[in-house]
């Protein structure tokens, strides 16, 4: 066995291999795959092998659709079946909010490149003619759905591997895994110990117990899943005598999923009496069982499916598979560097291996090889979880996420299990003034506030919620008077030192400001992609306050962490620094009255330290909402004691409290873009309008210098634009397709209500050469097109004089 190595690859099942495969395809030909037992060990042998695109993250989609075009690619390179049946899929939707979800699907699979269609109830006979359409709207129908041979097409993986180099090693068990001090590993196996450079955690069933060879925590946790095999079925065998198959058919009614077994049928389920497996770990002797059968849990989804598909009702049943899989809280992979680790990579959490498996490689591979991977993949990154999850936290949001596995995802919904965890201190006081919760990165945070007879809890819904009177009522609060919320969801961090200033500048794009002032600034990668939009506040000339994101954390500690150097501090305070932002056109004698300062001349984009009441504080005068504001942060010790003393200045202004529901339509006045809709590692600083932050004249050789500078001579292909769009109860979410000319020329980003304006607003790209003040184009929403036109002008205080004044 080799005793050195540049990757050491842990787990052989599907991902593992895709992994090594992905890493010798694109150049490092020295790794080699660790495996306890035999290839496809765990989950992997037992899967029931179906793939699909179908993902609400388009991102992930397009990775599932990678994956899927792989397998042609696998074959040709080894020569080896992966077993293709491309046979398509329908999902179907029995009320008009799973038609609506569909629709929206089919909305963002047009600008995807994915050829997709709705199609109606005899539509769905002809498709998949056991399907019992009593009750059903629609379905979309998907012609690259499938399956596959789970064990051909992990062996294949293997072999391409092998082909580029790669080394596998089964029945070969690793015992620890022990960082040396220049940031390699030890890998230590009951063959001998091998050296490597990097390690790749692809452990599936026991990815938390090699994880812990690290001392890491993987937020994962196997479930129990069970599907059947029928015998033979009369309507199946007349379809395959015809020359045919029959498609996939997924019934989220029914809570399962359904496809051609041989000349019968194989159903699975995700049904709502679930259990978890292995609560306290996976046995390492665990591989190649099953586990006993359990018809008592699934009764229900039987039943339901014989109504579905009446031909079940009559077919005996031939084999019963009852097995494992391992589920992240929200049910995406956990994929990427670890943070806070060096040279150690995760790719765990991959439930659907057979759909995901092809783009987890590549994404992996990539990150490691070049540098970062070629499309926006936070979420599945590893860093989008905190520190502070736990086991607890865990099980009962994996149980959830099994539960809801074909539930109908909502923009607006909230998520009940293992709330509330974090909150601030001012979560009782919010709560009895009404607040109706959401959560951000595991805190509780105000979606909006419920007076008398207002829902207390927001029905989710893919059109205007019943959050929409409460939501209006916050936003004319603050842009007629003055609203208070809490700056609790930035993301905060402290960077103090003698080359704070230097490091900042080399991290940042834009301008570092001096003493007494913030500024604004993106954060790229060295291919030139966002990675953060920041606000830097200088606090003194070693110290400066920077804010961001909150549900990044993770993600921009580990990028400063991976640039550390000597003579700077970078410490992670989002929950050791809270306090509130007052905005308005009283927001500035609200402040006035709390304090001895005098802050008439504090101008837009100070910051000062202040005493507001008794509260040392930090002030700036900045506002998310676009309107005359302050961001005030204090020791959360004194949170409440600020919190009175606003309140109370606030009450001859007629102070209101305002949550995000508010603040997301406040700032769609200023065409305001938001982390993760227009700022992403998906675009550039040119294309989002964020290079009039970088300062290309500053002599620091800031990270991805070369590639804005190169944007900027060239000019980009698209750019983000805002529209006002002739909307019904339903505005932009995110991803729908634009179209001009009969053609789908772009995409949105985001949208919602202008409370201010009483108008739908949305944002978006489109070509740069078609870009004009006043454009008609069409945005479809919900299966339907809307009109829109391009704005160049906010709607609200668009020469910034209020903000500003």
């Amino acid at each position: 066995m080799k005793t050195t190595c540049q990757v050491a690859v842990i787990g052989g099942g599907v991902v593992g291999c895709s992994v090594l495969y992905h890493l010798t395809k694109l150049g490092w030909s020295d790794v080699m795959l660790l495996e306890r037992s035999e290839l496809t060990s765990g989950s992997t042998w037992h899967a029931a092998g179906g793939f699909h695109t179908l993902n609400g993250d388009t991102n992930m989609a397009a990775l599932q659709g990678y994956t899927i075009r792989l397998y042609k690619e696998l074959e040709e390179i080894t020569g080896m079946s992966c077993g293709l049946h491309h046979v398509g899929g329908i999902t179907l939707a029995d009320n008009q909010d799973r038609f609506d979800m569909l629709l929206a699907e089919r909305a963002k699979h047009r600008f995807m490149g994915l050829e997709t269609e709705i199609v109606g109830p005899d539509e769905i006979k002809k498709i998949a003619p056991i399907t019992n359409t009593d009750g059903i709207i629609g379905a979309l129908y998907d012609p690259l759905d499938g399956h596959l041979d789970p064990s051909g097409t992990t062996h294949a993986y293997a072999k391409a591997a092998k082909m580029g180099g790669a080394t596998i090693e089964t029945h070969c068990m690793v015992r620890e895994t022990n960082q040396r001090p220049d940031g390699t590993w030890d890998v230590v196996t009951d063959k001998g110990t091998i050296h490597a450079e990097h390690i790749v955690n692809a452990g599936g069933l026991w990815a938390r117990e090699v994880g812990a060879m690290a001392g890491i925590y993987f937020p994962l946790h196997p479930m129990e899943h069970q599907y059947l095999v029928t015998d033979n079925i009369p309507e199946i065998e007349a379809i395959i005598d015809a020359g045919g198959e029959h498609p996939h058919v997924m019934d989220p009614a029914g809570e399962s999923y359904l496809r051609q077994e041989g000349r019968g049928l194989c159903i699975g389920f995700y049904e709502q009496p679930c259990k978890p497996w292995a609560v306290d770990g996976t046995p390492w002797e665990f591989g190649h069982e099953l586990l006993p059968d359990d018809f008592d849990k699934i009764t229900d989804s039987i039943e339901f499916a014989y109504r579905r598909f009446p031909v079940l009702a009559e077919a005996g049943v031939k084999s019963v598979i009852h097995g494992p899989f391992t589920f992240a809280p929200d049910g995406n992979p956990l994929v990427g560097p670890v943070p806070g680790v060096r040279n150690y990579w995760s790719a765990c959490g991959v439930m659907a291996g057979f759909s995901q498996g092809g783009g987890v490689g590549l994404t992996l591979a990539q990150w490691m090889i070049e540098g970062e991977p070629e499309r926006d993949v936070f979420a599945m990154d590893v860093a989008r979880f905190g520190d502070w999850i736990t086991p607890g936290y865990t099980r009962p949001k994996v149980i959830e996420n099994y539960q809801k596995r074909f539930s109908v995802a909502y923009p607006n919904e909230e998520l009940p299990a293992a709330r509330p965890n974090r909150t601030t201190p001012m979560y009782d006081i919010f709560s009895d003034l009404g607040a109706v919760w959401g959560q951000q990165y595991g805190l509780e945070v105000p979606n909006y506030f419920a007076q008398e007879g207002e829902p207390t809890y927001e029905t989710p819904s893919f059109r205007r919620s019943d959050a929409f009177a409460a939501t209006g009522r916050e936003v004319r609060a603050v842009r007629e008077g003055v609203g208070i919320n809490e700056v609790h969801n930035f993301g905060k961090y402290l960077v103090t030192g003698p080359r704070a200033r230097a490091w900042l500048d080399r991290i940042m794009a834009g301008r570092i400001p001096a003493p007494g002032r913030l500024s604004l600034t993106p954060m790229l990668s060295p291919k030139g992609k966002l990675i953060g939009d920041f606000t830097v506040s200088c606090l003194g000339e070693e110290e400066f306050q920077l804010t961001a994101s909150y549900g990044a954390q993770n993600f921009h500690m580990r990028w400063f962490q991976q640039h550390q150097q000597d003579g700077v501090t970078v410490e992670n305070i989002s929950d050791k620094r809270n306090g509130f932002q007052i905005a308005g056109p009283k927001a500035r004698e609200v402040l006035a009255a709390c304090t001895r300062e005098d802050v008439s001349d504090m101008r837009f984009m100070d910051v000062r330290r202040m005493v507001v009441g008794m509260t040392d504080c930090i002030v700036q005068r900045v506002s998310y909402t676009g309107d005359l504001g302050f961001e005030i942060y204090c020791d959360p010790m004194a949170q409440r004691q600020l919190w009175w003393t606003l309140w109370q200045a606030g009450q001859p202004h007629g102070v209101v409290p305002f949550g995000m529901r508010a603040m997301m339509s406040l700032r769609l006045d200023k065409f305001f873009g938001s982390w993760m809709r227009e700022f992403s590692p998906d675009y550039t600083p040119a294309e989002t309008g964020l290079d009039r932050f970088i300062a290309f004249n500053k002599p620091a050789d800031f990270i991805g210098r070369a590639a804005a500078e190169a944007e900027r001579a060239t000019g980009p292909a698209r750019r983000l634009v805002a529209f006002e769009v002739d909307a019904d109860d339903a505005d932009v979410n995110a991803y729908e397709p634009i179209w001009l000319d009969g053609k789908v020329v772009g995409f949105c980003t985001s949208g919602g209500y202008s409370h201010h304006t009483g108008k739908s607003i949305a944002m978006g790209f489109l070509p740069t050469d078609r870009i004009a003040d006043g454009l008609q184009v069409e945005i479809e929403i919900l299966g339907q097109m809307r009109k829109a036109r391009v704005l160049s002008t906010p709607p609200f205080d668009a020469d910034g004089a209020r903000m500003r004044g």
